[in-house]
């Protein structure tokens, strides 16, 4: 992979905005993940959520729960420390359109009825975040300062491992 092709996907001009985004949903869709994944918050966890998703027709549903769970907690756990934010906020919209589609759609809009209301607006967040990168006081912006040459990589590690 170029240096040009990663600084773009690192890269973002965006300010303080995209940080008020980021935060929230990165939590929103962590706590989710965690569900599916341990069980926390009320959630079934792998065994309990791949039931459910296998009953829907996603099969096979430990391996769709794994999948699910996985990229709404790493991908939360990203959006938070703007790590790699547009790779993981792409992989989260994706995951909100399955959920869109395959669990919600039928129940139509709104969240009371299990609509796709919440999804949507996951969606629609995540898929900014893929667009317009991490923003201010991201991860993203360290590292790409270390792809460009122009940071001490060494300073960068030791900064990573105090904090």
């Amino acid at each position: 992979m170029t240096t040009q092709l990663i600084n773009k996907v690192l890269d973002s001009n965006a300010g303080l905005g995209v940080l008020a985004l980021r935060v929230p949903v990165g939590i929103i869709l962590a706590a989710h993940g965690a569900q599916k994944l341990f069980g926390w918050f009320g959630g079934y966890g792998l065994e309990g959520t791949g039931q459910w998703m296998e009953s829907i027709g996603l099969a096979p549903g430990y391996l769709m729960a794994l999948l699910a769970g996985s990229a709404e907690f790493f991908g939360g756990l990203a959006l938070v420390l703007g790590l790699l934010t547009r790779p993981a906020a792409a992989v989260s919209a994706l995951t909100m359109l399955v959920a869109i589609f395959s669990a919600h759609i039928s129940n139509g809009f709104f969240l009371t009825n299990n609509g796709y209301e919440y999804a949507l607006a996951l969606f629609g967040a995540t898929l900014a975040l893929a667009i317009q990168g991490g923003g201010a006081l991201a991860v993203d912006n360290a590292l790409s300062s270390v792809v460009a040459g122009g940071v001490d990589r060494d300073a960068v590690l030791s900064a990573g491992r105090a904090a």
